[in-house]
């Protein structure tokens, strides 16, 4: 495993901070499923298509503690996958990219979130698998 990125390694860090982020998110639907799983009730209800409002209402809330611990694992996955670098990273940030674009599936105010995001994520993958890797011996 990785230690945190050295001085002048901005792709390095970027991947050390987004890693982290995704780990204490994880945490966060831990939280709700513990709270409150019904607080998930409502987060599709701005979709644009209708399979999405209805998958959502049908399939996840039927089981709403299931799927936030899903949710949960997914993004842990992700963030330590970015925090191990290497090889994972690479599936790190596909997976954080893509977590982003489908956050559109659940209607148009999420462009506020996403357009900024994809804004500063997508240069920083760009710029931490752009960096040459070091030999392993």
């Amino acid at each position: 495993m990785t230690t945190a990125p050295r001085r002048g390694e901005a792709g390095g860090l970027g991947r050390f901070v987004v890693g982290g982020f995704f780990l204490v998110t994880g945490g966060v639907h831990l939280g709700i499923v513990a709270a409150d799983p019904d607080f998930y009730r409502p987060f599709a209800d701005g979709a644009l298509l209708p399979f999405v409002r209805e998958g959502w209402a049908d399939i996840v809330m039927a089981r709403p503690e299931l799927y936030g611990l899903l949710l949960m694992a997914g993004e842990i996955a992700l963030g330590v996958c970015l925090l191990v670098g290497g090889r994972a990273a690479r599936v790190g940030w596909a997976g954080v990219i893509a977590f982003h674009l489908l956050l559109v599936l659940f209607g148009w105010g999420f462009l506020l979130w996403v357009v900024p995001a994809l804004a500063v994520l997508v240069p920083l993958a760009w710029r931490d698998l752009s960096r040459p890797q070091p030999r392993r011996s």
